[in-house]
């Protein structure tokens, strides 16, 4: 088992940036991949960025790619996903998760889950 919890949401104008925070804890959090998903209000949850076990590899969905950066520390337990050049369309709960895959982009291989972190981006 791994315990999630996300953190570094808030609200930011179109333009700015933000760095979510996901600290992990329970098993060994170095041999777990990690993904940041996000869902917007009556929208579908959708895959955001991924991160192989290593750091070795990233992940990205099209929309994301140059604007947000996925990066881990296993010596912290902790996952980041650093968002520049946001946008109102970026506005969602952003959602932390592991998966025991070398790296995924499905939901459905992804085990472990934390709370969310609202992310409000202004216009």
């Amino acid at each position: 088992q791994v315990q999630l919890v996300e953190s570094g949401g808030g609200l930011v104008q179109a333009g700015g940036s933000l760095r979510l925070s996901c600290a992990a804890s329970g098993r060994t959090f170095s041999g777990y991949a990690m993904g940041w998903f996000r869902q917007a209000p009556g929208k579908e949850r959708e895959f955001v960025a991924a991160i192989s076990w290593s750091g070795g590899s990233t992940n990205y969905a099209d929309s994301m790619k140059g604007r947000f950066t996925i990066s881990r520390d296993n010596a912290k337990n902790t996952v980041y996903l650093q968002m520049n050049s946001l946008k109102p369309e970026d506005t969602a709960v952003y959602y932390c998760a592991a998966t025991t895959d070398y790296i995924a982009t499905d939901m459905k291989r992804f085990g472990y889950w934390g709370q969310g972190t609202q992310v409000t981006v202004s216009s």
